[in-house]
């Protein structure tokens, strides 16, 4: 009997970390294309030469708001004739 019971423990226990490792995969790829992309985004705000008068926490900031998605390309608005 106690045999049993251990056995259903740890077969729950491994259907409880399976499941779990199961949904955590989206999350940690979705986490690590993000820490991709701040990464190359950093670095390539590095190399602009307004970005190199800004001290270190505004690069991170913006590079932060680039990866996320909240920095959009200006549209110009033109005269209508």
């Amino acid at each position: 009997m106690d045999n049993l019971t251990f056995k259903t423990y740890l077969g729950l226990l491994v259907v409880g970390f399976t499941s779990l490792s199961i949904q955590l995969f989206p999350i940690s790829r979705q986490a690590s294309i993000w820490n991709r992309c701040f990464r190359k985004t950093s670095e390539t705000l590095s190399k602009v030469k307004a970005v190199e008068k800004m001290n270190d926490d505004s690069k991170e900031v913006l590079s932060v708001m680039i990866c996320n998605g909240a920095v959009f390309e200006p549209k110009f608005m033109t005269k209508k004739p």
